[in-house]
């Protein structure tokens, strides 16, 4: 099986198939949106200068959470470069956005991790966004890492955190608890609050505070979908210890 997830032909196939469904879910279910105010002036041509936060779990209709119209910045989002990652690049290329690969699973010497950090500051400096799972790649679940925060700190933009949740979804027993959402039901969009970057020579305890208000942002909005779309609310993983080792950025497999 793993061999063949690594032929380029059957993940570019997967990847199409996968983002063609996300699509049809996306247009066929009746959303309620909340505080999309939030990142309406990001739209604007020329604005973008984002990173959106969402969880792991939930990543598969992250390209509901973003504009693709024409003028609006261009979107991309981070994902790994393992064997699953190649799927989910073609993927979030069917849906619209662009790719960075990269990974932090391993701090700074994994897969390009520093490289992908560098790539995704200066897509944002250049006015895009980028859109990143912050307890990626193995979390734990709805534990944001600091990666998020330190490429908004070297990037000088602000985290938008950002959730949606179906009536009609299957929740896997995986460590993210993966939503597979299903069409034709009801659902919620919520954009949280942005939460500005470190400044520039912010130290540890600054970076932390942020990462902790990231975190507690993105938990509330995900409960509060979870309750309007009038499913069981998935619940963080116990916190878990976090060293001071540096991290590039977070990932979606």
């Amino acid at each position: 099986m793993k061999s063949i997830l690594g032929n380029p032909v059957v993940q570019f196939l997967l990847g199409r198939l996968i983002g063609s469904y996300m699509l049809f879910v996306g247009v066929t279910t009746r959303w309620q949106k909340v505080n999309r105010a939030a990142v309406e002036p990001f739209w604007a041509p020329g604005a973008g200068r984002l990173i959106l936060c969402i969880w792991h779990g939930r990543f598969p209709l992250i390209h509901t959470m973003w504009s693709f119209k024409r003028g609006a910045p261009k979107g991309k989002m981070l994902i790994s470069q393992s064997r699953e990652g190649g799927i989910v690049a073609h993927t979030s290329r069917t849906v619209g956005a662009g790719v960075i690969r990269g990974s932090a699973a391993k701090g700074r010497q994994a897969k390009g991790g520093l490289e992908a950090v560098r790539a995704m500051a200066r897509h944002i400096e250049s006015g895009g966004i980028v859109g990143v799972t912050p307890d990626g790649p193995r979390g734990p679940r709805m534990r944001a890492k600091k990666g998020p925060v330190q490429v908004a700190k070297l990037a000088g933009a602000p985290l938008l955190p950002v959730a949606w949740a179906t009536s009609n979804r299957i929740v896997l027993n995986s460590w993210d608890n993966f939503v597979l959402p299903l069409p034709f039901g009801r659902g919620a969009k919520i954009w949280g609050n942005p939460i500005a970057p470190p400044a520039p020579d912010a130290g540890d305890e600054e970076v932390q505070r942020i990462r902790l208000a990231l975190e507690t942002e993105m938990n509330r909005i995900s409960a509060e979908a979870d309750r309007i779309a009038g499913v069981p609310v998935i619940e963080p993983a116990p916190p878990k210890f976090e060293t001071t080792t540096p991290e590039p950025a977070a990932t979606a497999s």
